[in-house]
């Protein structure tokens, strides 16, 4: 007998803002196929990253648990929380969601960006798994990457690159052209192999996670994206005082680390058209998996989801990267289209979480496990929480959002936030000495939640959440060069060596 469960599709993007969508209210962008499932199904337009940083979302999305449970809490290894046993964060969060689904009868695929962390090919549970990560330790871990294998074996005159998806260190906010054609660069690949994987038909349904490196800067779209949009249709970032944007001092410190501490409103507006053409050119490879979903006999019977890992304040409040609980940085994109049990063109204000992943997988697999989030067919919740910094550091903050209002605590200096986000969606009046019932409300319910999870019980003191002596972190730089090819640095007066090697012969 067929097996008639629906088609399970999620596409992930990484660091796609949830205000670059033009269906939803962004006439200044084009995303004709995003738009596509927009019409298709329902927008949640109260979407939010459990943690607004890569590695920690992507575990909360594989496991359906929040950094309490994961161990992970920013871009770091993760650590068996308290209360959990196991040698693996497989072991001490149930199985991942792949394999969850293999093990129910899907069909599995995942390809794209995964960033695991210590080991950058870690087995996921899927039974094709194509990796193509944004840098590599070493040598071996590059030509293990599959958009690697693709360039050395079809087009080995472009492996010459040290850095395929663009330049980071300083050029990190810094627009770019892709050093690659529009066919041949990893968003190209991605979907191909997403594509061959959809037309595929074995009897089962089938459970897809397609992740796309971009937007993620360096933003370096491919021409003809790179000349989609004029900065004069630009707008400037939204920036209020300076003094109470960087409230959060995650915020200098990052600015700092990316070379993004000296960048002026003409120069944000320029990356921004290369952030958006990144979005149209991703745009372009998606409608070409909607297109295969579309010519299978059981496409009504797909449930695709497009969603990110979190957003880029790209300027907003004096902030570049993420890793803040601004809107810009934390809320996302998120689109359910399944016809069968969604109403088309339709925006839900229901507060959902990357951690809902897997109860709407599990769902329509036909064995619902919610684990820390909730099943988004049938329950709808109260309160959402978000969680950034390891425990028993200044780096801890904790993010809850309900009905209208964002409140946010962070333990270096015992700094909060209040945000009425219908009366004031660009962030910029915060009411924490004005709207005191709310104030204390929402802060009763960060205390609340982290009594209740053993791993974040230490954040809490005599019922109220713990603060430390504010202590700006020391500002520095971050190089992120072709350490695979054993580029760690820039090149200084002593390499000459190095550059003569490196430049033609003209004397000859």
């Amino acid at each position: 007998m067929k097996d008639t469960r629906p088609n399970i599709l999620y596409i992930m993007c990484d660091q796609f803002r949830y205000d670059c969508i033009a269906e939803l209210g962004n006439d200044g962008i084009q995303t004709p196929n995003i738009d596509r499932l927009v019409k298709r199904g329902v927008s949640f337009t109260n979407a939010y990253s459990p943690c607004p940083v890569c590695i920690p979302a992507r575990y909360s999305i594989r496991t359906g648990r929040e950094s309490s449970k994961t161990g992970c809490y920013c871009n770091e290894e993760p650590i068996c929380p308290e209360g959990h046993n196991g040698e693996s964060i497989e072991q001490w969060t149930d199985p991942f969601l792949a394999r969850t689904l293999s093990n129910l009868g899907y069909r599995t695929f995942g390809i794209g960006k995964f960033h695991t962390f210590p080991d950058q090919y870690e087995e996921l549970g899927y039974e094709t798994h194509i990796h193509t990560e944004e840098m590599w330790e070493d040598e071996e871990h590059r030509n293990k990457d599959g958009f690697m294998q693709f360039l050395n074996n079809e087009h080995p005159e472009f492996t010459y690159l040290e850095q395929l998806h663009g330049e980071r260190t300083n050029m990190y906010y810094v627009p770019q052209l892709s050093s690659l054609p529009a066919e041949y660069t990893v968003e190209s690949f991605v979907a191909d192999k997403a594509v061959a994987e959809i037309r595929r038909d074995d009897g089962r349904p089938y459970f897809g996670l397609v992740s796309f490196i971009g937007p993620h800067p360096p933003c370096a779209p491919p021409i003809p994206f790179n000349r989609m949009y004029d900065p004069d249709g630009m707008s400037n970032p939204v920036t209020g005082a300076i003094e109470e944007d960087h409230l959060d001092e995650q915020i200098p410190w990052m600015n700092s680390i990316i070379y993004a501490d000296e960048i002026n409103n003409a120069w944000a507006r320029n990356l921004k058209t290369r952030y958006y053409g990144e979005i149209s050119y991703i745009d372009s490879c998606i409608g070409r998996i909607l297109d295969e979903v579309e010519q299978r006999a059981d496409s009504e019977n797909t449930m695709i989801c497009f969603f990110a890992d979190h957003g880029d304040m790209l300027g907003d409040h004096h902030g570049w990267q993420k890793e803040t609980f601004y809107e810009a940085s934390v809320k996302i994109p998120f689109i359910v289209s399944y016809p069968p049990r969604f109403e088309k063109n339709t925006v839900s204000s229901d507060l959902v979480s990357l951690t809902d992943l897997f109860g709407l997988a599990t769902h329509l697999a036909g064995k619902t496990e919610t684990r820390d989030g909730i099943d988004i067919i049938t329950q709808k919740r109260d309160y959402l929480f978000s969680l950034y910094g390891r425990p028993n550091t200044r780096q801890f903050k904790i993010m809850v959002r309900h009905d209208t209002y964002k409140y946010i605590f962070m333990a270096n200096g015992g700094r909060e936030q209040l945000f009425n986000l219908a009366e004031d969606p660009n962030e910029m009046t915060n009411l924490i000495n004005k709207e005191l019932d709310m104030a204390q409300k929402l802060r009763q319910k960060a205390v609340e939640k982290c009594i209740s999870e053993p791993d974040i019980a230490c954040m809490t003191e005599k019922g109220s959440m713990k603060a430390y002596t504010f202590e700006p972190r020391p500002l520095g730089r971050l190089h992120q060069f072709a350490f695979s090819r054993g580029i760690t640095n820039f090149i200084v007066p002593s390499d000459k060596e190095y550059i003569s090697e490196a430049l033609p012969n003209t004397t000859e």
